[in-house]
């Protein structure tokens, strides 16, 4: 533990814009160099956005078990619990790997997609569910490519590839209740809102908070990668990055 706690409060400080709208124009700077390979902005700010989606997503999906109206719907929130409570337990041991702060709230943003969809009732709420989802998962699915082929982190490179996996899936599924308005979805994903950055930033942990925790449903079909490093039987290694 000494090496992540020499890390400089500068280098991995909780990033100012992480929306999934926004690119951070330094993200190929190294902010620090860990045993898994030199980490990025880039790299940091992917662990959080993906950790930020399943906090909005994971609600939303047990909203749509009682909510929804067509199977179609039920079954694509089913993939939603069952795919971000995978992803959430490799970002939280990720994020303890290579000192990374994560968020426990979304951002204002996607905060207002659960309110839409708490507010709708009925059909409404079908329609919204599979357009606003499929809108957001095609916005992701370009940095998780840019992400991949580019880290040099074998950490970061395993959750884009679970990442990848998982959005693809949830694509797969909102586009199989047939009701995807994809000329609208290629509109908003193309020609994002201008909004400024603190709609798009997920908020930082208070002081002593407790990390929320993702828990996967009872009859979960995805499990967590091993993570380098770690045992199959779930013993991680010890995070050791440091000054870059």
């Amino acid at each position: 533990m000494g090496g992540a706690l020499s890390l400089t409060l500068a280098a991995l400080a909780y990033p100012s814009m992480l929306g999934i709208n926004t690119v951070s124009s330094s993200g190929d700077r190294v902010i620090a160099q860990t045993q898994w390979g030199p980490l990025t902005e880039a790299d940091r700010d992917f662990v959080v956005k993906v950790r930020a989606a399943g906090l909005w997503e994971y609600p939303v999906g047990q909203m749509g078990l009682k909510k929804g109206q067509s199977q179609a719907v039920k079954i694509a929130s089913k993939h939603l619990i069952d795919g971000h409570a995978a992803l959430d337990s490799s970002c939280r041991k990720i994020s303890t790997m290579l000192n990374i702060t994560i968020p426990n709230v979304a951002s204002p943003q996607q905060v207002g997609f659960v309110n839409t969809l708490a507010a709708d009732q009925g059909k409404q709420f079908d329609t919204d569910f599979a357009n606003i989802l499929r809108v957001t998962h095609g916005s992701i699915f370009n940095t998780i490519a840019k992400i991949r082929s580019t880290t040099k982190n074998t950490v970061v490179r395993t959750l884009a590839d679970q990442a990848n996996a998982t959005v693809l899936d949830h694509i797969t599924v909102m586009e199989q209740t047939g009701l995807v308005n994809f000329d609208q979805v290629l509109f908003q994903e193309t020609t994002p809102p201008k909004l400024p950055a603190k709609d798009l930033t997920p908020p930082p942990p208070a002081a002593g908070q407790p990390e929320v925790v993702l828990t996967p449903p009872v009859d979960s079909t995805t499990r967590p990668p091993v993570l380098p490093g770690e045992s199959s039987s779930g013993t991680g290694a010890s995070p050791s990055p440091t000054v870059g």
